[in-house]
């Protein structure tokens, strides 16, 4: 508990220090690129300053914003450290399961760089995955710098992924569940990652919400209750919509990814192409730009009249849908193009404008059942990224966090598991993810030792065991094992084993003097042994400890030999257990 409340505050303070510098970071670059070139600057949402006023914009100068963030985020990227590109929590995920938690040190800064180019020129994305790394980064470095073992050093990568994303969405609590919780696409959970998240992630929080207000990102302004138990059928509905729409999302991330790798052209000139094109839908839809928190934040207070500015002649139903199409678009280009940035934020707005284009098909229908948008819009945002981040539990404690309420909890559980189940695994936003604890590299030495604490020696000893007396000639235990093919075996007297004679103890005598040298003369009277009731795992180790390849299996009451086993009797017993298994598990 000691050590996890030093890192964790460590961790916690780095979270939250990041999380203000990459912050206005993108402040400061949106404000000079997106809006120095266009004059457009993307509202922001109530629980952040204002952004600068929008005049005379220039729409058709998008492309050429995104274009320049595309070039300069890929030359700094594929520079420095290519596995910045992409959305960097997956890039945590990975060196959680996959290389022992190391991160490099120059990631975490590449990353805010190119993260806050890619998104303040207009790319669109979200700010969590560079958050992410940067507190996971300096996890890792914590891990090296106090020479953890390797699975406390996993433990603080989860533990800053965590802390990160609880910052920069003054979301604590969510923050620590995620931090455990999106390591897996199965629903398993990183247990041991809990209580140093629940250090980091506040500390963080509040660091990060003492520059930027402890307001919640979208506000307060949220009053509306639950009292229809009738309309969580409307709820479960919108699951399934935003399940539909999540598969759609992380198929054409994936699809456009693995077109841009297949382009036989520089990689730095990847993301020029992809945030380009992504421009050019902002001319039309501006709602696709940046973070896009401003746009839900109309939602959320019902200002669906504001959103659409550039194409005003379609009903608001068409407007609401083109807007979730060419965000998964626009989205898929900035980042499946080797642009740097998130996918939680680009997650969250698909959701809420699915939630704002069921509320006016459904109020179109049934007027006023629920009179205003903002529940749709919320529940649609935690019930998209539950699905395909695989994080139901932290997703909605995190939006009931951003939102300042609570009064959603029972629509967002019914709408979130219904999506949560509609996308399944197979469509995860974050490739990296494994199904459970088992699947996973940094967890696959505990599912292989525990089944030899179940397995008995007396399970696996040879019983049938050639002896031979202490005083019996070299010659004839030479003989006998070289005939036999053993490579040891027991010493008894009386019963009772007193030693144990190997191949290299008896050719240490010359060829001419077996005949004439007993046994005792040359055996090992320091005897190691095994009992019958207890574990492979305890004879294995000792085995190994020793430099053993055998031990005499003796009764634990009387002493008395019962056999003998070795590391090839050791495998088979639990290759023999692994196949019943797998033959159990598959009826």
């Amino acid at each position: 508990m000691a050590k996890w409340t030093v890192i964790g505050l460590f961790i916690g303070i780095i979270a939250g220090v990041g999380a203000i510098i990459f912050y206005v970071l993108i402040q400061f670059v949106t404000n000079f690129m997106l809006g120095g070139i266009t004059g457009f600057y993307p509202p922001n949402p109530a629980g952040e300053a204002i952004s600068p006023t929008t005049i005379n914009p220039n729409f058709w100068l998008v492309p050429l914003s995104t274009a320049l963030g595309g070039l300069a985020t890929g030359l700094i990227v594929y520079r420095f450290a290519p596995e910045a590109e992409g959305h960097g929590t997956d890039e945590a995920i990975a060196a959680f399961h996959r290389k022992d938690g190391k991160i490099r040190r120059r990631i975490p800064v590449v990353k805010a760089i190119a993260s806050a180019l890619t998104i303040g020129s207009g790319g669109s994305g979200g700010r969590e995955g560079p958050t992410a790394q940067i507190a996971a980064g300096f996890g890792s470095f914590v891990g090296d710098a106090l020479k953890l073992p390797v699975r406390d050093r996993r433990i603080a990568v989860a533990v800053g992924i965590g802390a990160g994303i609880g910052s920069i969405f003054k979301s604590p609590f969510g923050g620590a569940m995620l931090s455990g919780e999106i390591l897996y696409s199965g629903g398993d959970f990183e247990t041991e990652a809990l209580i140093p998240s629940f250090i980091a992630s506040p500390i963080g929080y509040v660091i990060f919400a003492s520059y930027a207000g402890f307001s919640p990102i979208f506000g307060n302004s949220v009053s509306y209750s639950f009292n229809h138990p009738a309309n969580l059928l409307f709820y479960a509905l919108l699951g399934v919509a935003c399940g539909i729409v999540g598969r759609a999302y992380t198929t054409s991330f994936y699809s456009i990814r693995r077109i841009f790798s297949a382009f036989n052209i520089p990689r730095f000139a990847k993301p020029v192409i992809g945030l380009a094109i992504s421009g050019v839908i902002g001319i039309f839809f501006p709602e696709v730009l940046g973070l896009g928190y401003g746009f839900l934040q109309y939602l959320i207070n019902g200002q669906i009249n504001l959103i659409g500015i550039n194409f005003v002649t379609a009903p608001i139903l068409v407007v609401l849908l083109l807007v979730v199409f060419f965000k998964i678009v626009a989205t898929s280009l900035t980042v499946g193009s080797g642009g740097s940035a998130g996918v939680f934020a680009p997650s969250l707005v698909i959701g809420g404008f699915v939630g704002a284009a069921f509320w006016v098909a459904l109020n179109g229908v049934l007027p006023g059942v629920i009179p205003v948008p903002a529940p749709l819009v919320i529940v649609g945002m935690v019930a998209l990224f539950g699905g395909v981040g695989r994080v139901p539990i932290a997703v909605i404690l995190m939006v009931s966090e951003m939102t300042g309420t609570l009064s959603l909890l029972a629509p967002s559980m019914v709408a979130v598991v219904i999506s949560y189940f509609v996308v399944g695994p197979k469509y995860t936003i974050y490739r990296s993810q494994v199904a459970k604890r088992s699947d996973s590299p940094a967890h696959r030495g505990e599912y292989n030792v525990p089944l030899l604490t179940k397995i008995f020696v007396s399970d696996a000893m040879n019983h049938n065991v050639l002896t031979f007396s202490p005083d019996d000639a070299v010659e004839s235990a030479y003989q006998a094992m070289l005939d036999r093919g053993f490579r040891g075996v027991p010493i008894v007297q009386s019963g009772k084993a007193v030693g144990i004679a190997t191949m290299s103890d008896l050719l240490r005598v010359p060829r001419e003097q077996m005949a004439s040298t007993p046994i005792k003369s040359v055996m090992t009277q320091n005897l190691l042994t095994a009992y019958p009731d207890e574990s492979l795992l305890a004879a294995l180790d000792r085995m190994t400890t020793h430099g053993v390849g055998r031990l005499p299996v003796v009764s634990r009451m009387s002493g008395e030999l019962a056999g003998m086993i070795t590391r090839t009797d050791v495998i088979k017993a639990y290759n023999r257990a692994v196949e019943l298994l797998s033959k159990s598990e598959q009826t």
